[in-house]
């Protein structure tokens, strides 16, 4: 190509932002980039808001610190080239709970997901059925295989380990449940081990091997005043033309490129919900996705544990899944007036209908079953806010790995998909599907 190209980022979440900064680094000088956004906003998921005068994060909260070969995550190392690296902060307080039966218990150690290497360890929460989990003499999967997470862990050690500790923990992360939810999709690295190993505790032990946690490494970060910051700070970074309010309907393959709505270029990054991509390549999406609900309330002077949050297994029959006690977390988010922050998760893959109740109704509720599951009538609110998010999180099939690698093997080489619906949730794994894409793309227009 003669002249700089033109490539369109369809997409202004995290991983369409890093897309975009992908290219500015590593395209010829003067590329052109335009990124399409149809909201009022970049960021997508990482939205932070106002409850009683505090920055909150209505989505995405944190980020992991390291990456799984033991180096930066790929959050972490965009906040830095940004030049957020000094506003990254760790929580103070990190033990988190499982709420059973009224209590709530010590979220146990030593654990993948929920999926226990030490079956002593999670003995206070769950009774793992150890007699189960026998060498059989071969790899507990064969080289291509997957398998749901739930049927894996109920086989070799018993329903308990799945309800009370994986499905939790799962549902924390993807708002789906454990017999739904692909393992290479969900755990690769357990995946892989299971591959080779013959028991799953041997499993879990080799996967957690193979991406050590150095003492004292926090596991989360977060940005002081709000992930926000960090979508604002990438997208200012890329130099890309940002338009908001600009959703695209179709996409048209012409002659020597694309037609992204009025405009002409030459590749394009799709960072889209995969139901939306699939809809504009014509193809049938590979997914889908959850509903949830963010609930933030401020509660004057509580009598809160010292945790950092807990989980509630599905058993326990209520519309919060998990909480997260932010002013106890994050220090930063600490206030002298004694208000405290407090933010539930409602909502799970399949139980959308209970999503359907006003936001006056949803506070009340969410009230009433954070005062039963930590044992304490919590004041009123001073103050609260609703944050809905519609097909939020995606839901990983059994084969999701193989059917997105089959889906990119049919896609032209100046086109390239990326974001959660594809490479995994959470801002390291849309970060790095970003800047995959925005690679591939490059060496598609070379």
């Amino acid at each position: 190509m003669s002249r700089p190209p033109n490539v369109a980022v369809i997409g202004g979440g995290i991983a369409g932002l890093a897309a975009a900064l992908r290219l500015r680094e590593r395209a010829p000088a003067g590329t052109t980039i335009t990124v399409y956004e149809q909201s009022d906003a970049v960021g997508g998921k990482l939205r932070t808001g106002a409850v009683a005068g505090s920055a909150v994060e209505l989505g995405a909260e944190a980020f992991l610190v390291r990456d799984p070969d033991g180096g930066d995550s790929a959050a972490v190392a965009l906040a830095r080239r940004v030049g957020l690296g000094g506003a990254l902060v760790h929580p103070a307080v990190g033990q988190a709970a499982l709420a059973l039966h009224g209590t709530l218990t010590p979220m146990p150690g030593g654990t993948l997901l929920g999926v226990p290497a030490d079956l002593e360890k999670v003995a206070a929460v769950a009774r793992p059925e150890a007699e189960r989990d026998r060498d059989g003499g071969r790899p507990l999967l064969g080289p291509e295989e997957d398998v749901a997470v739930g049927a894996l862990v109920r086989r070799r050690l018993g329903d308990e380990v799945v309800d009370r500790l994986v499905d939790p923990l799962l549902g924390g992360v993807y708002a789906g449940r454990a017999d739904g939810l692909s393992l290479a999709a969900t755990m690769p690295g357990l995946a892989r081990a299971a591959r080779a190993e013959h028991t799953l505790t041997g499993a879990v032990r080799s996967a957690l091997a193979a991406a050590p946690r150095p003492p004292g490494v926090p596991v989360f970060a977060t940005v002081v005043g709000g992930v926000s910051r960090l979508a604002a700070a990438v997208a200012e970074a890329s130099g890309a033309e940002i338009r908001l309010g600009t959703p695209v309907r179709e996409l048209v393959q012409v002659p020597g490129g694309w037609r992204v709505g009025p405009d002409t270029v030459d590749a394009v990054v799709l960072a889209l919900p995969a139901r939306r991509a699939a809809r504009l390549l014509g193809v049938e999406p590979p997914l889908d996705y959850a509903s949830v609900a963010l609930v933030t309330l401020a509660l004057p002077a509580p009598e809160l544990p010292a945790l950092s949050g807990f989980l509630v297994p599905a058993g326990e029959g209520t519309l919060v899944k998990a909480a997260t006690f932010f002013s106890t977390k994050w220090a930063h988010l600490r206030r002298d007036d004694g208000v405290a922050l407090v933010r539930a998760s409602v909502g799970r893959y399949g139980e959308e209908h209970q999503l359907h109740i006003g936001d006056p109704e949803l506070v009340r509720t969410v009230h009433t079953e954070l005062s039963t599951l930590v044992g304490v009538r919590l004041p009123g609110p001073v103050d609260a806010l609703v944050r809905r998010w519609g097909g939020a999180l995606p839901q990983y099939p059994v084969g999701h790995v193989a059917r997105v690698a089959a889906l990119r093997a049919t896609l032209p080489p100046t086109v390239a998909l990326a974001g959660a619906g594809y490479d995994g949730v959470g801002i390291p794994a849309c970060v790095r599907s970003g800047e995959t894409a925005a690679d591939d793309v490059l060496k598609g227009l070379s």
